[in-house]
């Protein structure tokens, strides 16, 4: 198949009405993420998520729904050699590649971040930087999992390629 007449994850995802039930996944998913951290670092970052969750109930999925089109388009090229018959499921290819799929993911909110007016989100965000790599890329096989399946979904079954 013509890979230009493929349409882009953004295209296939960004719109609703998956967008909608991709930020509600994804929401759940930083949820369970959050809720399976342990030790030290998982007591302060549970205890920074329930505080922001508590002040405002709906940060994580606003956060999530402005920020999808730029992770969308970060994903995109992992997207399309996967899809010109890398084989396998979509969450395996960008499980093999996680740390550079954490990094590409990372950076939207590295630059979101560096711009932003609002002080105590930026210091926040500071403060979990160092350690958002790790989390991320731990995360990246939930996450694929669930990009395949909206784009199975969207595709209008069970298959995601």
């Amino acid at each position: 198949m013509d890979d230009e007449n493929q349409p882009t994850l953004a295209e296939t995802l960004g719109a609703e009405p998956p967008r909608a039930k991709l930020i509600e996944d994804c929401t759940a998913l930083v949820d369970e993420e959050v809720r399976n951290k342990t030790g030290i670092t998982g007591v302060a970052i549970k205890g920074a998520y329930g505080t922001v969750k508590r002040l405002k109930p709906r940060f994580v999925p606003e956060t999530i729904d402005g920020l999808l089109d730029d992770w969308l388009a970060r994903m995109q090229p992992y997207y399309e050699t996967w899809r010109a018959g890398s084989g396998g499921s979509f969450a395996d290819f960008l499980t093999a590649r996680s740390e550079d799929v954490a990094d590409d993911l990372l950076a939207v909110t590295d630059e979101r971040a560096a711009t932003t007016r609002h002080r105590t989100a930026k210091k926040a965000y500071e403060k979990v930087r160092p350690s958002a790599k790790r989390n991320v890329t731990d995360a990246i096989p939930k996450l694929g999992q669930v990009v395949e399946r909206h784009i199975g979904e969207a595709a209008g079954g069970g298959s995601a390629a």
